[in-house]
């Protein structure tokens, strides 16, 4: 069992507002590579970054359509774990909770999580590349990339690529779930990909108690009110276990 400052413990019970920040870190646990990690068999020849954008998709639109397939059936494989679901019961305690996350896997929803903004966008989904129509169902083809039922543009990931801007609707409850809680966790995350990395020191600078939780220590953790080290999917549970029992 942890041993959690007590400060922390009572401060939680009272509190009414809180936001959650959850980067890549939370879904390692459930078993998926993070986006920079070295990519395995065909992909080893290519650098993440440089699928992810739309000039890439626009130079060679099936290997992009082909590297998220591969992306999403990994996806769909992995399940939650005990940190997802302890966010969850977290939720469920909480008046008004927000997790903001940077994550693309869908993790989050399917352990039960209700008011999630997803900053990223949502691998499992696809989207028309010239309509912006979502995509019910549509058939891969080893030769084409998938078009678009209402207007016959090609399909892509609903995902946030390089040279793309985060949906404002997103960012903007976001940014405000962090101005106005009283508690902020940043969990998984390196705290250096912006503009998700500025939410915790905005949250500090309004007077919220920020927490860390994350493998090692990262650029945030000397300007936190508590940082702990180590596996989310431990710690959160015991967390919610020694706050609401």
């Amino acid at each position: 069992m942890m041993d959690f400052p007590p400060e922390l413990i009572n401060f939680l019970k009272k509190a009414t507002r809180v936001a959650v920040l959850t980067g890549a870190g939370v879904s390692q646990e459930s078993g998926l590579r993070t986006f920079r990690d070295a990519q395995a068999g065909l992909w080893a020849q290519y650098r993440p970054e440089d699928l992810a954008t739309p000039t890439a998709f626009a130079r060679a639109p099936k290997l992009v359509w082909d590297w998220y397939a591969h992306r999403r059936e990994s996806a769909k494989g992995a399940q939650p774990n005990p940190g997802h679901y302890a966010l969850a019961e977290m939720e469920k305690m909480i008046p008004e909770f927000a997790l903001i996350t940077q994550n693309v896997d869908g993790l989050h929803r399917m352990a039960g999580s209700k008011n999630i903004l997803e900053l990223h966008g949502n691998i499992l989904n696809v989207r028309c590349s010239e309509c912006g129509t979502f995509a019910e169902t549509w058939v891969d083809d080893l030769e084409f990339v998938p078009r678009c039922k209402k207007c016959n543009g090609l399909l892509r990931p609903d995902v946030v690529w390089f040279e793309e801007s985060l949906p404002r609707v997103q960012l903007d409850a976001a940014i405000n779930a962090t101005r106005t809680c009283q508690v902020f966790f940043s969990i998984g995350t390196s705290g250096v990909v912006h503009p998700a990395a500025a939410l915790a020191h905005a949250a500090k600078a309004e007077g919220a108690v920020v927490v860390e939780i994350n493998a090692e220590p990262t650029p945030l953790t000397t300007k936190v009110d508590f940082a702990f080290h180590g596996k989310s999917g431990e710690i959160l549970p015991e967390l919610v276990k020694a706050v609401w029992g």
